[in-house]
């Protein structure tokens, strides 16, 4: 998509985990999980401008709580990318943080594989699959998910993925709700009580089963107990068809029957939580 000015835009669309289900903690510190994703159509914002250098600005509800350096997501996708593809090429970035921190939604993940998505188009940049899938793997787990950005079924890290085709879910209401605390993964990771609860059927064509589970609930619940008051909040929620916690939390989400059941709840979770954050949308 052109922005003003010949500026071209890129979403980093919001990654929800329908189900997570944790199989075993590595040796090198990480865990091999079982995960099906799902993207919302909306999430950060992000825009580009050819330039000399890279410079990134922030603005946005989050914005002032992350760090335009070098550390940056956005900025470190943006080095490698330059990098791998040899080129000398620059872009001025600038993201519109649209959604909290350390969430359980792609936040940061979903950024670096925006950027990465961008800076192809605004490079002009012919680059394949997967050289672009072994860049988003070595920022994050979750950046090669996000860079699909489309249903599909992780494995291993979370990285190995699967898309899936049977999916009918495109445009289901979904309503984001977030209690405004950030919950760091590695914690939550590491407080898994290192039980394997079974493997993950995702089975084609692919229907919402209640037997999937987030297996990260407990100990982010542990870590947040006001996650447990967001998905009482959900499941009461007339016409909230599937609830859950999203990632390692603490933001936890509900598909709906219908945009107006959606806003419904919206509304009232609104009046009744003022301090929650939430987010109506519609699953890509």
């Amino acid at each position: 998509m052109a922005g003003p000015g010949g500026s071209l835009l890129e979403t980093a669309y919001a990654k929800i985990n329908l189900a997570l289900h944790v199989r075993a903690r590595l040796p090198d510190g990480y865990h091999r999980i079982e995960t099906l994703f799902a993207f919302c159509k909306d999430g950060d914002e992000l825009r580009a401008e050819p330039a000399d250098g890279l410079a990134l600005t922030i603005d946005g509800p989050f914005g002032d709580a992350l760090s335009d350096g070098p550390d940056n997501l956005v900025l470190r996708a943006a080095d490698a990318l330059r990098q791998v593809a040899d080129v000398e090429a620059g872009a001025v970035l600038h993201l519109t943080k649209n959604l909290p921190l350390a969430s359980g939604v792609g936040g940061g993940s979903g950024d670096a594989a925006a950027t990465l998505r961008l800076l192809t188009r605004l490079w002009g940049l012919t680059i394949d699959r997967e050289m672009l899938h072994a860049i988003a793997a070595e920022l994050g787990a979750d950046v090669p998910a996000c860079l699909l950005s489309q249903t599909c079924y992780g494995a291993g890290r979370g990285d190995e993925l699967q898309p899936i085709e049977s999916s009918e879910w495109a445009g289901t209401p979904v309503l984001l709700v977030n209690p405004r605390i950030a919950v760091e993964t590695g914690p939550v990771f590491a407080a898994w009580d290192g039980a394997d609860r079974g493997p993950l059927d995702v089975a084609e064509p692919l229907e919402l089963d209640a037997a999937w589970r987030n297996d990260l609930e407990a100990p982010a619940r542990a870590i947040a107990p006001e996650i447990g008051a967001v998905l009482d909040v959900l499941v009461a929620a007339p016409s909230a068809q599937f609830v859950r916690m999203s990632g390692s939390g603490a933001t936890c989400f509900a598909l709906f029957e219908s945009v107006e059941a959606r806003d419904s709840a919206a509304r009232a979770i609104a009046d009744a939580h003022g301090g929650w954050w939430t987010m109506p949308s519609t699953l890509r």
